[in-house]
């Protein structure tokens, strides 16, 4: 069964997110701050991770996606943002920000299982 771990301060957005993906038949795991991720992470081996931007601080997001990278952690990255839009912010794969998706808050479910199913798709074209 496919793996998916997601990162988010927001009890809501994690129900709603894990909701969605179950429904679609992955196998979902949260945490709710980048230290207990992380560890989620390297324990569960996720073939896909959900991160949020802003949680305890507003960068945690950027700072575990670097540390993920920095650790050889390939896995592929969705990261949710309302960053964006409320500052107009346009952000695109960089070694600052190495992720390879982005997903506006509020989440359109479909939209957030086309983006889980394009990476996956790509993740085993690789």
């Amino acid at each position: 069964m496919i793996k998916i771990v997601i990162i988010d301060d927001d009890p809501d957005i994690l129900d709603v997110s894990k909701i969605v993906l179950t429904s679609k038949g992955y196998s979902v795991y949260t945490a709710q701050n980048p230290d207990d991720g992380y560890k989620l992470i390297i324990d569960q081996k996720p073939d896909l991770i959900i991160l949020d931007v802003m949680m305890n601080e507003p960068d945690d997001g950027f700072f575990l996606a670097q540390k993920l990278r920095k650790g050889k952690i390939e896995t592929p990255v969705i990261m949710y943002t309302s960053v964006s839009k409320a500052l107009g912010f346009e952000f695109g794969k960089s070694e600052i920000v190495p992720v390879d998706e982005y997903v506006e808050k509020p989440i359109s479910p479909d939209e957030l299982i086309a983006k889980v199913e394009k990476l996956l798709h790509e993740k085993v074209k690789e």
